[in-house]
């Protein structure tokens, strides 16, 4: 049975993405969720795309050197509120499932409080380009369900080799590599991202689980 999800929260392009307003819609539409976390300086970790507030907010500070209270001050202050992934958790109620994609490289102290953070949560899964994240919350818990992200142009060989760790549970993967017979092939689990049209979701859906927004 496929499964889609909404990147970001994005079910259609009146919703602002990864806020709670956006969440809420798509889980009324029965669809999981991909969202991003950074880290605070305080520690927290929040919803939120982007290494700093410029594309959004038009301020060049960096997400990590500031405190959550400075960061929602200014989300709030522009109606676009950047909610804590504890805020995403809650309202999830343990009933659809997440991708909780890590953005930066975090430490182990902060991949073991998110661990603790979403241990009562089962839907979640974690998912990264950077790797050594999702090698390192193996070595922390081996159990942790977790996904490899992948782009272009990381070779198809490289793609395999690393799907092959049994502790991998599943693969993001760039709409580019659907066509590809070698990944197609292969028997983990593969996320496609992210389909963009109508056209595209409705090519591809019925066999592929797909990552998708604004359809």
């Amino acid at each position: 049975m496929v499964q889609h999800y909404i990147h970001r929260g994005l079910i259609n392009k009146n919703l602002q993405e990864n806020t709670i307003k956006a969440f809420k819609h798509s889980f009324r539409k029965k669809y999981g969720i991909e969202t991003d976390i950074h880290a605070t300086k305080d520690h927290k970790f929040i919803c939120f795309h982007d290494f700093t507030l410029n594309r959004i907010f038009k301020k060049k500070e960096s997400v990590k050197n500031m405190d959550y209270s400075q960061i929602k001050k200014i989300s709030t202050q522009n109606k676009k509120t950047i909610p804590l992934l504890k805020d995403l958790l809650k309202i999830s109620k343990n009933k659809h499932s997440l991708f909780i994609e890590i953005k930066p490289i975090l430490t182990k102290k902060l991949l073991q409080k998110l661990l603790k953070e979403t241990s009562k949560f089962s839907k979640c899964i974690f998912i990264s380009f950077k790797h050594k994240n999702i090698y390192n919350l193996l070595k922390i818990k081996s159990n942790t369900k977790v996904g490899l992200s992948f782009s272009p142009p990381t070779s198809i060989k490289t793609i395999i080799k690393k799907s092959n760790n049994k502790n991998i549970d599943c693969l993001i993967l760039d709409k580019f590599f659907l066509k590809n017979k070698s990944i197609q092939d292969l028997k983990i689990k593969k996320y496609y991202y992210t389909i963009k049209t109508k056209s595209e979701f409705n090519k591809y859906s019925k066999n592929n689980n797909l990552i998708f927004e604004n359809l």
